[in-house]
């Protein structure tokens, strides 16, 4: 498991976090110059998580021969438990005290088709958002994860570019009929594209790790990325190239910088809790904002001080014993905890499939 890929995907979760914190507190009107570049940047850790995600899944199947549905029925048992709970654990506080959550809204129909992963118009009105805002990334996971299943039924040598056709037919295409939601023409959905394509180049090691005064590359490369997706907001209409384009660059660069993040232990940890961290944080936001900032005085930053902590543990716990635990439980009793198909031998780089989000 690379840690620079898992580094990365923490600080993606903790950007989305300080970007809702921005939205519960302060409805993204920033009298800062923090507080603005948080409001109109922080979505970009999205853009990271879809880029990291198209590059682990294919990279963790490449010298592997999985079948489709156990492929499909894995990301499943992996992935919606978690979600699953927290949908469920909102929906029952909007029910009971709807203003913790006051922006959000529940129905009975938003709320299946949010558990199935079907883009649904929020009951509150506000777009194409699950009863859980933050699951809309996981509609678009989810349906990478199924283009990508069909794939497996074709070689190997062709899973890349038939993902690739599929995901421009839905996206190009059958997101324009009525067949399909609109929700799929977003051009985000091609950065898992990115991502493959990133994993294409590591397997073949166009991505070596380097170091010393070769360093110096990935390091301006990922200057001139940073510096480009703050260059545009999240109001700019060509998002895969102002966000994506400079998100697998960085993410390529900090892959060649693998050598200087193989020892931090810590930062893989927190890689591993940040798919728990983007599901709980908003939970644990708007119940700070209600509970210490409007009923008790906190300041907004006092608010954030005591909710971090808390986001940090319960991500942990999520992690530890729904997505680890449960999840193990779960394929033992559905029989998947034997090995998917013949496998050849994984190269030593291969990045374990668990880390996908």
């Amino acid at each position: 498991m690379l840690i620079s890929v898992q580094a990365l995907r923490a600080a993606a979760a903790w950007l989305v976090v300080f970007h809702h914190f921005m939205q519960v507190f302060f409805n993204f009107n920033a009298h800062t110059v923090t507080g603005y570049l948080l409001s109109t940047r922080g979505q970009v850790g999205v853009d990271v998580f879809f880029i990291v995600s198209g590059f682990v899944i294919y990279l963790s199947s490449a010298n592997k021969r999985p079948n489709s549905p156990r492929f499909m029925l894995e990301r499943v048992v992996r992935i919606a438990p978690a979600y699953w709970l927290f949908t469920l654990l909102t929906a029952a506080i909007i029910y009971y005290n709807a203003s913790v959550m006051p922006p959000y809204g529940l129905d009975a129909g938003a709320l299946l088709k949010s558990l199935l992963f079907i883009p649904t118009q929020n009951p509150a009105h506000f777009g194409y958002y699950p009863i859980l805002p933050v699951g809309w990334t996981l509609n678009f996971e989810m349906m990478f994860y199924l283009l990508f299943a069909l794939s497996l039924l074709a070689g190997k040598k062709y899973r890349g570019f038939i993902t690739a056709g599929l995901v421009i037919a839905v996206s190009g295409w059958a997101a324009q009929t009525t067949w399909i939601s609109t929700f799929y023409a977003q051009p985000v959905i091609y950065e898992f594209l990115l991502g493959m394509a990133l994993a294409f180049a590591f397997q073949r090691n166009w991505l070596p790790a380097l170091h010393g005064k070769w360093l110096l590359l990935p390091v301006a490369i990922t200057v001139a990325s940073l510096a480009t997706i703050l260059c545009f907001d999240d109001q700019s209409p060509y998002r895969l190239f102002t966000w994506g384009i400079p998100a697998v660059m960085l993410v390529a660069s900090f892959i060649t910088m693998e050598p200087l993040f193989k020892h931090q232990r810590w930062l893989k940890h927190l890689g591993d809790w940040s798919y728990s961290v983007y599901l709980v944080h908003v939970i644990i936001l708007w119940s700070g904002a209600q509970l210490l900032h409007q009923q008790l005085g906190f300041s907004p930053r006092q608010t954030l001080l005591v909710c971090l902590p808390i986001i940090l543990l319960l991500s942990w716990g999520s992690f530890t014993f729904i997505e680890i635990g449960l999840s193990r439980l779960l394929k033992q009793l559905l029989g998947l905890s034997s090995a998917a198909g013949k496998s050849t031998t994984v190269p030593k780089q291969a990045i374990e499939t668990k880390s996908a989000r």
